[in-house]
């Protein structure tokens, strides 16, 4: 069976923090709110923009219909501004590299939505090949539902016991334990390492060159 390493996008390939912190006060500031702190911000994501944005939003506006035209504006700013600030963390490309030299098979499986994260690997990694590229998508739940991460396995020929599925936060750790895989939290991202304990990550690391010890 294939070898499979399953990456989360955001606060684990790459910073996107600063993209997402502006797209959001861009959405606010369209209605008039207060802004938020990119430092708030890292407390709010991780369950998909549909939740980034109600959580932006105050209390009394978080009606489903303020917060969908709220998210059409959010995502017409930000797939413009996509990468502004977006970067990935030191030391991760050379891992790609590394894995996929070794005969890995690399996956995303993210919870932005699928246009988006799409055309970041596209942007940043155009030297990486990817089997699969997948964000939230028409048909499939959020992680930490494990529909995603068992799609890409299928379609990359690839099992439980050669499935490795990494990322930043709980939810990433959640979707693993779903699917019945390995998990690898990544301390560098947008939540504490903290959590990851306490969702019981399987291996845990501080620097993105610690996963080839693992998955070597």
């Amino acid at each position: 069976m294939k070898k499979l390493a399953v990456f989360d996008l955001d606060g684990t390939l790459l910073d996107t923090i600063g993209d997402l912190a502006e797209a959001c006060n861009h959405m606010l500031g369209l209605r008039g709110l207060g802004s938020h702190t990119c430092e708030e911000y890292r407390k709010m994501v991780g369950n998909g923009i549909l939740r980034l944005v109600e959580r932006a939003l105050p209390e009394s506006l978080r009606t489903p219909e303020y917060v969908a035209e709220a998210r059409r504006d959010f995502v017409a700013y930000y797939i413009d501004h996509i990468d502004r600030h977006t970067h990935p963390y030191d030391g991760i490309r050379e891992v790609l590299h590394s894995l996929q030299n070794d005969g890995w098979v690399l996956a995303v499986a993210s919870n932005k939505f699928d246009a988006g994260t799409k055309k970041l690997i596209a942007n940043i990694f155009p030297e990486v090949y990817f089997k699969e590229i997948y964000g939230n998508r028409e048909g499939f739940p959020l992680k930490p539902d494990a529909a995603l991460l068992e799609l890409i396995m299928k379609e990359c020929g690839a099992n439980t016991e050669t499935t490795f599925m990494i990322g930043d936060s709980g939810v990433d750790i959640q979707t693993a334990k779903a699917a019945g895989v390995r998990s690898v939290g990544c301390s560098w991202g947008f939540r504490p390492r903290t959590e990851l304990e306490e969702f019981g990550a399987d291996f845990i690391v501080d620097t993105p060159s610690e996963l080839l010890q693992i998955l070597r």
